[in-house]
């Protein structure tokens, strides 16, 4: 498949996604409640680091960066970020792909079926934190290619990891297995998850330059009740936004895993489109 014809695909996919997004408005609401639970988390560690005084002592102390107690903190800040990102992240799949098999999902399944992935979410969670920590280790003492690289080393990471969610919430396997049948159905799909991830993010570029635009025209009128108003409304159209973009995210990789790995077509998506784009690389 051409490039124009891969890009044509991920720009299908992603109006097909947000014709999905259109029958469950409600998936917004969980990245909307992770936002709020991740801000939560950051508050957590830091007003208590800030309010007694460490981070300055870190500051002022050239033995900081190799302190055990300062990457042991940044250990459990990884840790509780990525377990409420993979969270919110398993329960926005688990709705899309109800919807994509023809249910018709709740916020209530989203949670139970998060909740019902504990260890699983748990597992996973202290193994990204982990890597996390390690390219954060490496990148602090590696300098010129060696940043390049550690640099590569996490987009490959990235990349790798794309499906770990759909496969945790379908086959409810452990971290390294997930890490592994990811990267199966990643070398199945590659191309449709560049392309519709890219094609995601021009839709997503594109709405916030105009969730922009209440701020620019509040600025130009120039009074303080302007610009406060222009502020508010681009403030909310930008959560608004956010939102969109991560359960439209979820739906495009719930999609592509369904087709890729289960071999069926999701409800909403095009049968021919999906089988131009993935005949060629695997038998059916």
């Amino acid at each position: 498949m051409s490039i124009g014809q891969r890009i044509a695909t991920g720009w299908a996919l992603t109006k097909q996604s947000l014709h999905v997004l259109m029958l469950d408005k409600e998936l917004m609401v969980f990245p909307v409640v992770s936002m709020i639970a991740a801000i939560a988390v950051s508050a957590s560690f830091l007003v208590p680091l800030w309010t007694s005084g460490y981070i300055e002592t870190l500051a002022q102390s050239d033995q900081a960066p190799s302190n055990p107690l300062v990457y042991l903190l940044l250990f459990a800040f990884y840790f509780a970020n990525y377990f409420v990102m993979v969270f919110f992240n398993v329960a926005i799949v688990a709705c899309a792909l109800k919807r994509l098999r023809g249910g018709d999902p709740t916020v209530g399944d989203g949670f139970r079926a998060a909740m019902t992935l504990l260890p699983q979410i748990v597992a996973w969670a202290l193994l990204s934190a982990t890597v996390g920590l390690i390219l954060r280790v490496l990148e602090e003492k590696a300098k010129g290619v060696g940043r390049l690289v550690t640099g590569l080393i996490g987009a490959a990471w990235s990349v790798a990891t794309y499906f770990v969610v759909p496969v945790l919430v379908v086959e409810r396997v452990g971290p390294f297995e997930a890490l592994k049948r990811s990267a199966q159905v990643l070398r199945r799909s590659w191309g449709e998850a560049l392309v519709s991830r890219a094609g995601l993010g021009f839709v997503v570029f594109g709405a916030i330059l105009v969730a922009s635009l209440p701020l620019v025209v509040g600025i130009m009128i120039g009074t303080p009740t302007a610009a406060v108003a222009g502020i508010a409304i681009s403030g909310t159209l930008w959560i608004v936004v956010m939102a969109a973009s991560a359960a439209l995210q979820g739906i495009l990789v719930a999609a592509l895993y369904e087709f890729a790995a289960e071999g069926t077509v999701p409800e909403g998506f095009d049968q021919a489109m999906l089988q131009t784009a993935f005949g060629p690389k695997r038998a059916r």
